[in-house]
């Protein structure tokens, strides 16, 4: 099967609130998307509310705000899985989720999501993707900003602990990109070093 798979990322394009990922789970069903991709996270899982780690943003379209309040603006509440959950087996939408932590895969498990993405970010957490890796579940790790050592040994860690449908993503992490900073030969390079799919 060559068609390509398209999954609508709703990340926290909801604005704060439950209605609106309804209607994102609504426009990406009805634009032919294969999944829908949420973010599962509180603030308290990306960095503390007092300290040195709440830092204060200093430039571009967030500048000003500290990391833990930005967290807490673009989450999706957790109290709200469920019935997104729900809400995307009712359309009959594949519904999966990005987790930033243990915990996060864990709480995500209870609602039997079927499959796991690992952000650019992440994908050194080798704790994290241990964790996603041991549910047997589809994985699917972004590679932005990692070195071909680093993505070796986070491959290593998902076989190792389960992985058996393994997806990397060729990404460049600035936003927005141009033209110049990609080399989509990379795609078949990651392919042919690690035998999986490459998106």
């Amino acid at each position: 099967n060559t068609d390509p798979f398209i999954i609508a990322e709703i990340s926290a394009n909801h604005n704060g609130k439950l209605k609106n990922v309804f209607r994102l789970i609504d426009l990406a069903k009805s634009s032919g998307a294969n999944a829908v991709k949420i973010q599962t996270y509180t603030p308290d899982m990306m960095t503390l509310k007092k300290g040195k780690a709440n830092i204060k943003i200093k430039s571009g379209e967030w500048k000003g705000f500290k990391l833990w309040d930005l967290y807490n603006l673009g989450q999706t509440k957790l109290k709200w899985h469920k019935e997104i959950f729900q809400y995307a087996k009712k359309k009959k939408i594949k519904l999966f989720s990005t987790p930033f932590s243990d915990d996060a895969v864990k709480f995500l498990e209870t609602l039997k999501c079927q499959a796991y993405k690992i952000s650019s970010f992440e994908m050194n957490d080798l704790n994290l993707i241990k964790s996603a890796a041991q549910t047997k579940k589809p994985l699917i790790i972004s590679t932005g900003l990692a070195s071909i050592k680093e993505i070796s040994e986070t491959v290593k860690i998902a076989r190792k602990y389960g992985c058996k449908d393994l997806t990397l993503l060729y990404c460049v992490s600035n936003y927005p990109s141009q033209t110049k900073d990609f080399n989509l030969h990379n795609i078949k390079f990651l392919k042919k070093k690690f035998n999986c799919r490459v998106g």
